[in-house]
């Protein structure tokens, strides 16, 4: 279902359409009297006495032609809650069948900045699908207009309007089936994003085995499809400052290879790569805001496949960092890819930091299930703010611990390393403790382990189920409040 938004910075006029007019939250409707004609007034203070002032949305049919929604604002309101009654009146809308309205933005509470503006990024956010491969598509629009003085700028406008693209592109990639999104259609995709004003460069199979990246190339070597490292570079500054970097995981369809997973969920496999979609959608709202900050997007796109190529438990690599690896299991391929990604990034950008996201463990879904993405750091500062940002855009991270005492699960008596810990336990941490190895000069660095956190079946406050897009707004409200 597609939502339509048009702005206008005109008067509010007590026509027979739908009218959408915000209260206080218990619902005092004498500010509004001008908006509505008397008559209307009357009905709606009747209409109030036999609802439930405890709902946020109250609904009330003035005539066959007509209804009025009241939406209710706390006094102490952070913009997340906002958004989410935005997406709470999306449902509402659907829920009624209603097509048209008209949102009086005047009626919004005035110690709130853009509360607006947030409402309808929370709607807007809401109303994603993804119906590209069905043959009876939802063409039904909704059409809102929205009037009054406290309609969003244009610069607001635009900003919330990259954040919805970057996750809504962030969406699709994930939700694209491994048959289409494969490494090579990926990298080509990643290539038009040079229209949005990023810098793309596409490494395939011949430069990385130039470039020595035998730890991601060992995780692709099983499919007939390439392996790649894509980097996408904003430079929203003239000035040559270090950039902030994101590496994401990008396994387009994971296997298990060799060591191969259950045939019970493995569908699911197809948001293997959701860290590098965040990465990807990510950059392009900062392309599309013009962000002021210099920024680079680092992305590992593989596939891994059980073929006669693949790499085997007990096979031992040699990484772009020069550290060895030893395979003990093909399933935990992702560290593999973001080993050699991680590396190269510091290398070759010297940035403030990185952050890296990845769909990496079950085990952080055992531990924080959907609510929270586990974070693991080398850095206090970054982590704190990571955790502060992400309660401000209820796209909530939690801190878990790295510490020396767990290298020795990953150690290896054939090589500096082991991919797996094989004692049991500390899944996620040690998964971490092994990409710390690959920050070769103390670059601050944070680890997202998002695997409970990309995909939902029964979705969120700001989404209807399958591709989250966490980690984009997330990412995108850490730069606007820490770094421009």
């Amino acid at each position: 279902m597609n939502v339509q938004i048009n702005y206008k910075n005109i008067k509010h006029t007590k026509n027979s359409t739908n009218h959408v007019l915000f209260t206080d939250e218990n619902f005092k409707i004498n500010g509004l009297k001008k908006y509505l004609l008397d008559k209307e007034f009357t009905t709606v203070s009747d209409l109030l006495k036999s609802k439930d002032l405890k709902k946020k949305i109250i609904c009330l049919d003035i005539n066959s032609k007509k209804t009025i929604v009241l939406i209710s604002f706390k006094k102490e309101i952070q913009n997340s809650e906002i958004e989410s009654l935005g997406a709470k009146f999306f449902n509402t809308l659907k829920d009624l069948k209603i097509k048209y309205c008209i949102i009086n933005s005047d009626t919004a509470p005035k110690k709130l900045n853009n509360s607006v503006g947030h409402f309808l990024h929370g709607l807007k956010l809401k109303s994603y699908s993804f119906e590209k491969y069905k043959t009876k598509k939802n063409k039904e629009i909704i059409n809102i207009n929205v009037t009054g003085k406290k309609i969003p700028s244009l610069k607001e406008q635009i900003n919330f309007r990259s954040i919805e693209e970057g996750t809504f592109y962030t969406r699709d990639l994930v939700s694209e089936p491994g048959n289409i999104l494969h490494p090579d259609e990926y990298a080509k995709r990643l290539s038009y994003l040079k229209k949005d004003g990023l810098k793309v460069n596409v490494y395939d199979e011949k430069k990385l085995k130039k470039l020595g990246m035998n730890s991601l190339l060992g995780v692709g070597q099983g499919s007939v499809r390439g392996s790649y490292l894509v980097t996408l570079e904003w430079n929203g500054l003239k000035t040559k400052s270090k950039p902030l970097a994101f590496v994401g995981k990008g396994v387009c369809f994971d296997t298990g290879g060799i060591s191969l997973k259950p045939a019970k969920f493995m569908e699911d496999m197809t948001y293997d790569m959701a860290g590098s979609a965040v990465v990807v959608g990510l950059m392009k709202c900062l392309a599309k805001r013009k962000a002021k900050i210099n920024a680079v997007g680092v992305v590992g796109l593989v596939e891994n496949m059980p073929g006669g190529n693949a790499q085997r438990p007990g096979d031992i690599v040699k990484s772009y960092s020069g550290k060895t690896i030893e395979i003990l299991n093909t399933d935990a391929e992702g560290r593999l890819v973001l080993a050699d990604a991680l590396t190269y990034t510091e290398e070759k950008y010297k940035p403030k930091f990185i952050v890296d996201l990845a769909t990496l463990t079950g085990a952080i879904i055992v531990s924080l299930g959907s609510e929270y993405a586990g974070l693991f750091s080398n850095d206090d500062k970054l982590s704190k703010q990571l955790i502060d940002t992400g309660e401000k855009v209820e796209e909530k991270v939690w801190r878990m611990p790295l510490n020396k005492n767990f290298d020795k699960l990953i150690d290896s008596k054939n090589a500096d390393m082991q991919n797996i810990n094989y004692v049991g336990g500390a899944g996620s941490t040690t998964a971490a403790q092994f990409l710390q190895r690959f920050i070769l000069n103390k670059t601050p660095w944070a680890h997202l382990d998002i695997a409970g956190m990309a995909f939902s079946k029964y979705g969120g406050a700001l989404n209807s189920g399958g591709a989250t897009g966490y980690g984009v707004r997330l990412l995108n409200k850490l730069i606007e409040d820490n770094y421009e």
